[in-house]
């Protein structure tokens, strides 16, 4: 098999132990890689200055076994319909190892939300939601923030669907709390980065209290992520963003820092410009440094078979979607670093997003504590799931994770039968 490290290439590979592990048929591998469905669409926009501008649209439904597709819509110019069916079929194994009743589905737009204004990337935004609103809805496909999208687009899908088929606010997740969102999802993905990797040191009789974490992307997962560990006690020594990175040995503190580089991005400067004791250093610095919990929290690739070598951290706790590639998950495996598969490592999203799911179909609100301590639990009960199963088989953490999903789609699928 011929690997060029493309997410879905590597996300084959990961398939591909799960499969041989429970002795999968040919048939049914070929019927769990393959997506229910794939959409592909045109979006034309007049932009303000008269001119026409020529976008498209994508949503990949993978698997419904375990009930409605689930997962979120992605903005971002370097996107395509393979890169969709992978993510797809992450969400998939994602729900499926958190015993979420969903399925996986993945989509969004090839554009760049930075280079429109906020009339265009609504009207963008709307059309979109028009063209897949046959697909979706409470029971069938339930879409959610990613990468450059967020509470604000998914209210003006709310509303875009809203207009033929009601005002329900389980259509999509990660709405405004004024929309029916729920309090505690905007930061959820970052919570339970934070506590899956206190649970990972836990595993190791280590102390959380001074473990020392590089976090590279302080977007939503990765700000969120350095806050809650720098709460339970982890000394944040490096941060970056597409842009570079800062370090400091002594750690920063987190709080006032991460308030200085939100008033840096409002200026549309980086994080290197900030005005603090530190060093500069390169992304590629930053995931070389030698630190107890290594956070890739940005795009995916970004440890890969050309650096894969150089990594000094112990354990490496996937934020962001496949940040590993497959050529380099089993060399770090063999150099005895630990990874935390993204299907369990960033969970805490859409596992929140299946929270207020369940308040907007009852139509009643939690409060954040309470949200976040269901989150804690139904993470923990993973985490124990994984280490379990990787103990008894004699699995790394990424083949315990996703023999469990696997096994559980399997399942369903023979259950409901063809």
């Amino acid at each position: 098999m011929s690997l060029k490290d493309t997410p879905r290439e590597s996300c084959e590979r990961f398939l591909d132990h799960a499969f041989d592990h429970l002795t999968v048929s040919p048939e049914m591998s070929q019927l769990l890689r393959s997506p229910y469905r794939e959409i592909r669409f045109e979006l034309p926009l007049k932009r303000d200055d008269g001119s026409i501008s020529l976008f498209f649209g994508y949503r990949v439904q993978h698997n419904q076994s375990r009930g409605p597709f689930k997962g979120g819509l992605r903005f971002h110019q370097d996107i395509d319909l393979e890169h969709f069916v992978a993510l797809a079929q992450i969400m998939t194994w994602k729900t499926s190892l958190l015993d979420l009743p969903f399925g996986g589905a993945k989509g969004g737009i090839n554009c760049d939300p930075g280079t429109l204004s906020e009339r265009e990337l609504e009207t963008l935004t709307k059309r979109y939601a028009q063209r897949i609103s046959m697909f979706i809805g409470p029971d069938r496909d339930i879409p959610a923030p990613d990468m450059g999208t967020g509470p604000r687009e998914m209210a003006w899908i709310l509303d875009a669907c809203s207009h033929n088929e009601g005002f329900n606010p389980a259509i999509v997740t990660g709405k405004p709390v004024e929309l029916g969102g729920a309090p505690g999802r905007l930061e959820a993905t970052g919570y339970g980065v934070a506590q899956i990797t206190a649970m990972v040191a836990a595993e190791r009789n280590m102390a959380i209290e001074g473990a020392t974490v590089a976090i590279q992307g302080v977007g939503n997962v990765g700000a969120h992520a350095a806050g809650f560990l720098s709460e339970l006690g982890a000394k944040v020594v490096a941060l970056s963003d597409s842009h570079g990175g800062i370090y400091n040995a002594s750690g920063f503190d987190v709080n006032r820092t991460l308030e200085l580089i939100a008033q840096n991005k409002q200026r549309h400067k980086s994080i290197q410009d900030l005005n603090s004791d530190f060093d500069k250093i390169s992304n590629a610095e930053l995931l070389e440094l030698e630190v107890d919990f290594l956070i890739p929290a940005a795009v995916g690739g970004v440890i890969n078979e050309q650096n894969a070598d150089k990594l000094q951290a112990k354990t490496v706790i996937e934020a962001a979607n496949m940040p590993v590639t497959c050529k380099a998950d089993a060399p770090l495996h063999e150099n005895g670093t630990t990874i935390i598969p993204d299907i369990l490592a960033n969970a805490g999203g859409v596992t929140a997003s299946y929270l207020e799911w369940v308040q907007n179909r009852q139509r009643y609100q939690w409060s954040k504590e309470k949200l976040l301590e269901n989150l804690k639990e139904r993470l923990q009960r993973s985490w124990n799931l994984v280490r379990d199963r990787s103990a008894k088989d004699n699995l790394n953490y990424r083949q315990a994770a996703y023999v469990i999903a696997v096994e559980r789609i399997i399942k369903a699928i023979n259950l409901r039968g063809f």
